[in-house]
């Protein structure tokens, strides 16, 4: 019965969503007070159903559509999407009402049951090999997906620093047939089309020129920066116009549903935005108008039957096959093993040292009061103790675990006064447990007991 009113909840086509913003708390107001913004986006994983943001609420009551964007299901993993994972993101359309949800072809986590090794959380996206066996996982996950929401499910290509040795598909094939096989929109990316052009040589044209244009649900524009080489995919800075060039590329084959702006950080003031977003507008109006593409038939439903029980033997061996290899891939990266045969040992270095900063950065997001107590220490003190404590479950958890290595001894000296260690123990006591000190009835004796392991 829950089946049946899923499909019935779905449409048979995406309707136009016109040109958007990524909405983020700090710019929440300035997003509210801009003129010609048909929809938003929100990252899933912030977002709490039953407590949504009053902006976003506000947003929906003007009719402007909001749809969640996940970050951390990793449907390019080994493994099949984790049931919880599914149900919060299913939770958050229904309560956004939003007519789909989207996602990344990434995997952002390794290791497990699979390998018989720990559990490696990236705390990023990193890429997939473009192989059969990694397709035919995909694949999989998807239809487990699809068979899990309420609502379409839009698929994202990533940005990526390095590649994988070995690839049988150019980027356009792998998506071509991901697409054609279950029927799932994509999220195209033009920023992230530049970013691995830069960083691994593949021409823009040619990925687009293979793309199933028909099965874009929107596109994403955001800016970066170039360092040494590389192209960082940052969402921080100003969209540049190889970017524009290739969104004008895209919209002279298709026009797209709908058009994002991406802004992450480093927010500029609200007319910024405003330009950026008329920038955007004139690379749409430079293409050549586009002849419609016929819907494709593939493009619906055609996975609400998906059944466990329908994978082959071979699929098993597929999984074990790339569970071994992004484990390897994502050990190196994380906690410092050797580098996986075929990759570029540089370019992991770089890879290595962007997971680490990233990490910092969104500790002292996710735990403010960390830098504040530590003060010019907290960043060297992270990167420290990242190098060799890898993420296993989540920032918040890093966040405690990283507190709980300062005061076990684990980087002497850090804090470097006894206040600043008082307040970190005070810190790390009033989060390490199931709720604050003050809402637990045994909170005394916990607090007993952890200064008395604190003295030793």
């Amino acid at each position: 019965m829950k089946q049946q009113q899923r499909q019935q909840q779905r449409p048979g086509r995406l309707g136009r969503l016109g040109t958007g913003i990524g909405w983020r708390p700090e710019i929440a107001d300035a997003v509210e007070a801009m003129p010609g913004i048909d929809w938003v986006e929100a990252v899933a994983e912030n977002l709490c159903p039953g407590h949504l943001p009053e902006s976003l609420l506000r947003l929906r009551e003007r009719g402007v559509t909001v749809v969640p964007h996940g970050v951390s299901l990793g449907l390019g993993g080994a493994d099949r999407p984790a049931e919880e994972r599914l149900t919060a993101l299913a939770e958050r359309a229904e309560a956004l009402a939003s007519p789909l949800v989207t996602e990344h072809i990434a995997f952002v986590r390794a290791g497990g049951p699979l390998t018989a090794s720990p559990l490696l959380e990236a705390g990023h996206l990193l890429p997939v090999p473009r192989t059969r066996d990694a397709l035919d996982v995909l694949c999989e996950n998807i239809r487990i997906a699809q068979a899990s929401l309420p609502v379409p499910l839009a698929v994202e290509n990533i940005a990526a620093l390095i590649a994988w040795p070995g690839d049988e598909l150019t980027e356009g094939q792998f998506l071509y047939e991901l697409a054609d096989r279950t029927g799932v929109r994509l999220l195209i990316d033009v920023a992230n089309l530049h970013t691995n052009h830069v960083n691994r040589g593949e021409d823009p044209a040619k990925a687009l020129a293979e793309l199933p244009v028909e099965a874009i649900a929107y596109v994403h524009v955001a800016g970066g920066f170039e360092r040494d080489g590389v192209w960082h995919d940052s969402h921080a800075h100003p969209v540049p116009d190889a970017v524009l060039d290739i969104l004008t590329d895209l919209a002279s084959r298709v026009t797209p549903p709908g058009v994002l702006l991406e802004r992450d950080d480093n927010f500029p003031e609200p007319a910024e935005l405003e330009r950026e977003l008329g920038a955007i507008r004139g690379a749409l109006e430079r293409a050549a108008t586009p002849e419609q593409a016929e819907e494709r038939p593939t493009t619906g439903d055609t996975s609400d039957s998906y059944d466990a029980s329908h994978e082959s033997s071979g699929s098993a061996y597929a999984r074990q096959r790339l569970a071994l290899e992004q484990t390897a891939l994502l050990s190196a990266l994380v906690a410092g093993t050797p580098a996986p045969e075929g990759f570029d040992r540089v370019r992991l270095g770089v890879q290595s040292r962007a997971l680490g900063a990233k990490r910092a950065d969104v500790v002292a997001k996710v735990a403010p009061e960390l830098p504040e107590i530590l003060g010019a220490g907290y960043r060297p003190a992270f990167l420290a103790y990242a190098h060799g404590h890898p993420m296993s479950d989540g920032y918040r958890h890093d966040a405690l675990d990283f507190a709980a290595h300062l005061l076990f001894g684990g980087q002497p000296g850090v804090p470097a006064n006894a206040e600043g260690r008082r307040r970190l123990r005070e810190w790390w006591l009033d989060r390490s447990g199931p709720a604050p000190r003050s809402q637990r009835p045994t909170a005394r004796l916990a607090r007993a007991t952890r200064r008395v392991l604190l003295r030793r």
